[in-house]
This record gives structure tokens, sequence and C-alpha cells, in this order.
């Protein structure tokens, strides 16, 4: 039996890819802060032939994800890690800072979480020297978004720590896929009031990343202009990339 651990699994991208992956002789562990809809996409999986368990959990924190973890993988070897779970702010309206709090949660969840869920499988995955870890980090990653810098601090975390991870862990084994995806249609980004260029639909996104997984693709990012031209903001003088961003603007509603 395969065990594939999909975090952020109760909505949008996690519980699309959960769903896709669900067959006979897959095993999924599916993390996911919301129970009831957590149980609907286990629910859904068990239908279409996989075994499922859920954990009801913030991946923010590293207990009980951990002990769970390596359960699962004692249960069946886990091949797959797609490390999904993710949260957004930014800086409120009128406001100019984003502030401690805010800022604070989207690393803990958005890189921490990542390695909370990664690093207690590594031992056992090399040790098998097999599997396939994907990272979902974002074109925010690529350069600072000038009002978002928590979201984009947490996903730059998330981008290096993934490609330092591919680099060390390839003589191993193990592959590791680093997403950088741009606008697609969620619950996340139905909390944003901005601009969404390129904007593809969630069942485009969610197929473009399993392709890229499968292929053993290091570096999964979408779409083409809209990440050009963030890194291209990347390349240019500060003052210059700063006044294009700045006049980006956006603000994302909370919860």
């Amino acid at each position: 039996m395969q065990g594939i651990v999909i975090t952020g699994a109760s909505s949008g991208l996690g519980a699309h890819l959960a769903r896709g992956y669900a067959a006979p002789g897959v095993l999924l562990g599916l993390v996911g802060r919301d129970r009831r809809k957590l149980e609907a996409v286990a629910a859904d999986c068990r239908a279409a032939g996989a075994e499922a368990e859920p954990l009801v959990h913030d991946v923010a924190d590293d207990e009980p994800l951990c002990s769970w973890l390596l359960a699962l993988d004692r249960k069946a070897a886990v091949d797959l890690i797609i490390a999904n779970a993710g949260t957004s702010s930014g800086v409120p309206p009128g406001q100019g800072f984003e502030g401690l709090a805010s800022a604070s949660r989207q690393v803990r969840t958005n890189l921490l979480g990542v390695m909370n869920t990664v690093e207690p499988l590594l031992p056992a995955m090399t040790a098998r020297r097999r599997g396939r870890i994907a990272i979902i980090a974002s074109v925010a990653g690529l350069r600072g978004l000038p009002y978002s810098p928590g979201y984009s601090a947490s996903k730059a975390g998330a981008r290096a720590y993934g490609e330092a991870l591919r680099a060390l862990l390839r003589p191993q084994g193990i592959g590791v896929s680093v997403i950088c995806p741009g606008f697609f249609s969620s619950p996340m980004t139905n909390r944003w009031n901005g601009p969404t260029p390129s904007l593809l639909s969630l069942e485009d996104a969610a197929a473009r990343i399993r392709r890229g997984v499968e292929k053993g693709r290091g570096r999964i990012t979408f779409p083409f202009w809209l990440a050009l031209g963030t890194r291209l903001t990347d390349l240019i003088p500060a003052w210059l990339g700063d006044a294009i961003l700045r006049d980006f603007r956006f603000h994302i509603a909370e919860k």
C-alpha cells in the first residue's frame, strides 16, 4: 500500500489533490483544521477506494503531528508528501504595517508547518531511498509583496527550504518539487481584494502540480508571465521594483 500525506486537505487545493490521488491501494493521511470539511474529503476518498486517516490539527504545532506521521508511515510507507497547508494575511486598510501577530502566524503555518510535516518522515524515507516531497510555496516567494510582508517571507522561506532539500536529498533517492503557483480559484484567493492576473481554475492548478510532481520536476512555477514579471522586479534596481509593486495594490480580507 502506498502512503500519501497531504496537509491543508480540508478545502481548496489540498482537498482537490486528495480526491485526485484517492484510489485502491492508497492510504491518504489528510491534515486540516476544519473537522467537518476534512471528514467530508476523507469520506470521498474512501468512496474512491482509498483508505483515509484524517487528523484535525494546525501544522504550526509539531505535536501530535509528528507522532501521527510516524504511525501512518509504519502502516503504509509514505512515498509522497504534499506540504500544502497555508494561511495568508496582509496590511489592514489604512494601516502602515502588518503587525507581529499576523506576520508570525503566517510564518508558523507556511514555513514551520512545512518543516513539521516533512522532517519527521525524512529518516524513514532516506532509509528506503525513495519518495517525493512537494512543497507548495508561491509566486509571492519570488519577490516580497509590499502589502503582504509576512506571507511573502513565509513563502520565500518555504521555497528556500525546498530548494535546499532538493539538492541535499537527491543523492539519497528522494525527489523534491518546489511549487510556486500564482493566482488560482480557492478560498484563499476569494479573500484577495485586488487584481488577479492570469487567474487559473482550481482544476487547472491542481493538474499542473500533479503532472509536474509525477514527472519529477524540481520546480513547478506558473503561470509563466506572472512568474517572469515577479522575477524581473527582483532583477531591476530595487527602487524601481519597489515602485512597481507598490502600485500593485491589494487587501486580503480576514476570515
